[in-house]
């Protein structure tokens, strides 16, 4: 069974939120996380620019990991923009280049690139 993380909150930029995701995103905790990412990134109205889910913590995600990344992009308002961390020699990269998501949501190696883009 997976459980989610400590509740902490979003490291909170100019323009920009942060979420660390838990280590595994499965069926178990992807419907909990929707609304929590969702609550905050609309807490911030027109102030947000960038969203960054990283996963470098992630080491297992099944489909409705790619769900809740795809229900969050949607979710966005328009003009924010969504953007990953991943291992790139991580199972999670590995499942993001396998169902197409990394095409449609830029998917960086590193935290710091990915808040600043």
């Amino acid at each position: 069974m997976t459980f989610l993380p400590n509740p902490t909150e979003p490291r909170d930029l100019p323009g920009r939120v942060h979420f660390a995701m838990p280590a595994e995103i499965d069926f178990s905790n992807a419907e909990q996380l929707l609304p929590l990412i969702v609550s905050e990134t609309r807490a911030r109205g027109d102030r947000l620019e960038v969203l960054v889910l990283d996963l470098t913590a992630t080491r297992f995600m099944d489909s409705q990991g790619i769900r809740l990344v795809n229900d969050v992009r949607h979710r966005l308002r328009p003009g924010a923009r969504l953007r990953l961390v991943a291992r790139p020699d991580g199972v999670t990269s590995r499942v993001l280049e396998l169902t197409g998501l990394r095409r449609d949501v830029p998917v960086y190696d590193n935290l710091a690139e990915a808040m600043a883009s």
